[in-house]
């Protein structure tokens, strides 16, 4: 039932408000400027909630922003290390999670570093692995965290002093158990 005089008129949808940066709160925006103003483009610097700020760096970053976020920031403790599995990515990303017992102003702030290394596909001993820069030179509370990260998702930290098994066998000889692709068997 077409006509060649008949016009069709389409709806685009509404074009949405250009979205407002968030401004930051006085000492998350100081923290951030002191890390930007530093490494410039290196870092990407989120808002995650008040107290709470989120620094991006890449792998081959991520040493040299630890070490400023101990020196210049005055942060002097990792209280947790954890990773995130993105298969889709092909990654495998390590956060860890900075306070301060010395500095009473930092006490309740904490600043979660991030980075991300190359997901290998075939994590088990003797192959290549995931690698990233040990944090343990810089902050020594990393040392068990890391090695966690290290069984837990087959991250291995360069330059860390003990690389061995914290939690599973030895002989653990299957991939590791929070990867995304780990299977239980029998389910």
């Amino acid at each position: 039932m077409s006509s060649d005089t008949e016009t069709k008129t389409e709806t685009k949808p509404a074009a949405k408000p250009a979205e407002k940066p968030v401004e930051l709160p006085a000492f998350e925006k100081s923290i951030s400027e002191k890390v930007t103003e530093k490494f410039g483009d290196k870092v990407e610097i989120e808002f995650v909630k008040e107290k709470r700020v989120g620094i991006k760096a890449k792998r081959e970053d991520v040493h040299d922003v630890a070490e400023f976020i101990r020196d210049g920031l005055n942060y002097d403790h990792v209280e947790s290390v954890t990773g995130v599995d993105y298969p889709q990515d092909k990654e495998i990303e390590v956060v860890y999670v900075i306070g301060s017992y010395s500095d009473e102003s930092l006490a309740n702030q904490l600043l979660i570093l991030s980075t991300r290394a190359q997901r290998e596909e075939d994590p088990l001993p003797g192959k290549d692995a995931t690698k990233l820069p040990s944090l343990r030179d810089i902050f020594y509370s990393v040392e068990f965290h890391e090695r966690e990260v290290f069984e837990m998702f087959g991250v291995y930290f360069t330059g860390h002093p003990d690389n061995r098994r914290l939690l599973l066998p030895e002989d653990w000889a299957d991939l590791p158990p929070l990867r995304k692709d780990f299977a239980i068997k029998g389910r």
